[in-house]
Parts: structure tokens; C-alpha cells; sequence
């Protein structure tokens, strides 16, 4: 591998934050859309403690995959519009690079808040203190998915019609063994059970993700600016 690849993977991820930085809407759109959604829950389900504390994984795993949605139409199409896809397609980078690197950077401005924001919200739906970290471990690796297959969902409908619509479909399905995994792994640590196989799991899933997520992007951005 050259040695000038992974230099411009990190100027792409830099660029990217830098945009986010520069316009936060999006970012901190994701983390409140996070908060008020599972804030919602109590006001539906009623006060019972113990109902919100058996319903507070599904709860916390919907919500992180609902505001991961929210970024993913801009990741690559403001791009493609103003013309600067075209500018990265020719850095040097392959194709499946420039998408990795998007994907990176839509993990920082998006699966990381959520992170941060997954604590205050878990308590507040009752979840014992000591289970936190296995929701921030499985939420660590979800959200590492999410911006995976994402991505490779938002360069297949780059520049198609009605791709807004288009992509919560492809991508509800795709990640809906990380919810599984995830929401079953915190359910597990709650009532005792052994956590760490579902973890195992969606570390199984990520490692999956990781190499094909990215070939597939690439091979949607090529299509979009041939």
C-alpha cells in the first residue's frame, strides 16, 4: 500500500469533521432526535418503572438506529451536487477508500454523540447503573455497523430518485442483527444471563461489515460519477 493512502484517508475523515463542526445541524439533530424519541416512551407506556426498565433495550437500540438514519442522505450526495465527489474520486484514493473514510467520519459525527448520549437516557428509563457498560460496548460496535452499512446504502441510491425514501429501506433490514444482537446482549446483562455471546455476535457482524460495506460503496460511487 502506498504510503500517501493512509495519509489522505485521514484528510478526507478531516475534512469531513471539519464540515461537521462547520455545520452541526446535522449532528446535533441526531443526538436530539436520540433523546426526545426515547424520552417519548415513558409519556406512551406509562410511568411503571418496571415496564420502562424490560422495554429500555429495544427502546435505546430503535432510537440509536432511527437518529443514525438521519445523516446518511447527505453523506455522499452533497458531495455529488456541488461536484466535489468527483474532486475525491481523484485523489488517488480507490473508490473503496473515499467511502471508508466517509464512513468514518459519519461514525465521529454521529455514532459517537449517540454514545454519549446513550448514558443520561438509559437512566432515565431505569436501567441499573452497572449494566452501562455493556450498553456502551454493544452500542460502540452497533453503531460501527450502522455507519457501515449506511454508507454502502447511501452510495447504492446516490443519485437516484426519491433516494431519501429509498434509503431507510435498504438499511432497516441490513441492520437489524445488530439490533438483535445488541438489545438481546443488554436484556441479558439485566436478568443475570450471559452477555458476552451476543456481543460475540455483533463483533462477528462488524467484522464482516468492515471489508464488504466499503467495496460496495465504492463500487456505487463509481457508479454515480461515470
Amino acid at each position: 500500500m502506498s504510503p500517501q493512502i493512509p495519509a489522505l484517508i485521514l484528510a478526507v475523515v478531516g475534512r469531513d469533521l471539519r464540515l461537521a463542526v462547520r455545520h452541526g445541524a446535522d449532528t446535533l439533530g441526531a443526538v436530539l432526535f436520540f433523546v426526545l424519541a426515547g424520552a417519548l416512551f415513558p409519556l406512551a407506556l406509562g410511568p411503571s418503572p418496571d415496564l420502562l426498565r424490560r422495554m429500555a433495550p429495544g427502546i435505546v437500540w430503535v432510537c440509536a438506529l432511527l437518529a443514525a438514519l438521519l445523516p446518511l442522505d447527505r453523506l455522499f450526495g452533497s458531495e455529488l451536487e456541488d461536484g466535489s465527489l468527483d474532486q475525491l474520486m481523484l485523489t488517488g484514493l480507490p473508490p473503496a477508500l473515499v467511502a471508508l473514510a466517509k464512513m468514518a467520519a459519519h461514525w465521529l459525527t454521529t455514532g459517537l454523540p449517540l454514545l454519549f448520549a446513550a448514558g443520561p437516557l438509559a437512566i432515565m428509563l431505569g436501567l441499573p447503573v452497572p449494566v452501562l457498560p455493556v450498553l456502551l460496548a454493544g452500542l460502540l460496535l452497533g453503531t460501527l455497523v450502522l455507519s457501515l452499512i449506511g454508507g454502502m446504502a447511501a452510495s447504492v441510491v446516490l443519485g437516484a430518485r426519491r433516494g431519501g425514501v429509498l434509503l431507510p429501506l435498504l438499511v432497516l433490514p441490513l441492520a437489524t442483527p445488530a439490533l438483535i444482537f445488541g438489545a438481546a446482549a443488554l436484556d441479558a446483562a439485566q436478568t443475570g444471563l450471559p452477555w458476552q455471546p451476543d456481543l460475540e455476535l455483533l463483533g462477528a457482524f462488524l467484522a464482516a461489515a468492515l471489508p464488504l460495506c466499503p467495496l460496495a460503496a465504492g463500487a456505487g460511487l463509481r457508479a454515480a460519477v461515470e
